[in-house]
């Protein structure tokens, strides 16, 4: 289905199973494909719901401003959902946990894969962007594929991952600058109220296990899950183990 947001539009996917509700949101190195291995495993559990940001996947290029949050809330609101269990991935779990601040009440648990955090600074890597900014000079879609996935696919490349990657480097060749951040939360982890559990592959990027390390150490009551050989493709690796963690996560708030 098609779900309007300001301005704009997302591709979405609801069970619409009359079930606890779980919202997948998905990376930024990937798109709501990603969330294909986990679906048998939760579609007895949860009504899920599942959708593309805007310009990645099944979702068109954005024509205006917008922030992963709000349309986030645009798409709760369209599906009439109250409170739900939020499972994000990398910019995934920024989203998350910007909505566990905004609107604790709207959030049963979060599970944090990998997790983003608004307002934080990776240290720069120059060699990484000028070798992007190359191959989308040259309009290199194997080679743009080729240098994600060596960052983020430690634990090695599967058809899945491949299609992801070949889609997200489409969309490299077509930039937009319309993304804005939400209000940052990097110095407001102790402020969540939510359960939560975080899960971090030992072969995912390491500033970003560093900075997973930080936010489970931070929000009150975070339980931190170290994957052992999966990378920032957790959902591929590790399937079972983040349907048990979102299982414990979601159950204890009730």
């Amino acid at each position: 289905m098609v779900i309007p947001v300001a301005d704009g539009e997302v591709w979405a996917e609801d069970s619409g199973a009359d079930l606890p509700a779980l919202v997948l949101l998905h990376s930024g190195v990937g798109d709501s494909r990603q969330w294909d291995p986990l679906q048998p495993l939760l579609s007895q559990r949860y009504r899920t719901v599942r959708y593309d940001v805007r310009g990645f996947g099944r979702s068109p290029q954005p024509r205006a401003p917008f922030t992963t949050m709000t349309d986030l809330i645009a798409v709760l609101d369209r599906l009439g959902l109250g409170r739900v269990g939020l499972v994000g991935c990398s910019q995934g779990g920024a989203t998350s946990i910007d909505l566990a601040l905004a609107q604790p009440e709207r959030v049963a648990g979060i599970v944090l894969l990998g997790s983003g955090l608004t307002g934080y600074l990776f240290p720069p890597d120059l060699e990484f962007y000028r070798a992007g900014e190359a191959l989308i000079a040259n309009r290199d879609i194997d080679g743009i594929a080729a240098l994600v996935g060596n960052r983020w696919a430690g634990a090695g490349l599967i058809p899945g991952i491949e299609e992801e990657l070949r889609t997200l480097a489409r969309r490299w060749l077509e930039p937009h600058d319309f993304k804005r951040p939400d209000p940052p939360a990097v110095n407001r982890l102790e402020e969540v109220s939510v359960p939560a559990t975080l899960m971090v592959g030992d072969l995912d990027y390491p500033p970003l296990i560093k900075l997973n390390e930080e936010i489970a150490a931070r929000i009150p009551g975070c339980r931190l899950i170290r994957l052992p050989g999966a990378d920032h493709y957790p959902q591929y690796r590790a399937p079972e183990a983040i349907v048990a963690a979102i299982d414990e996560t979601v159950n204890r708030s009730n």
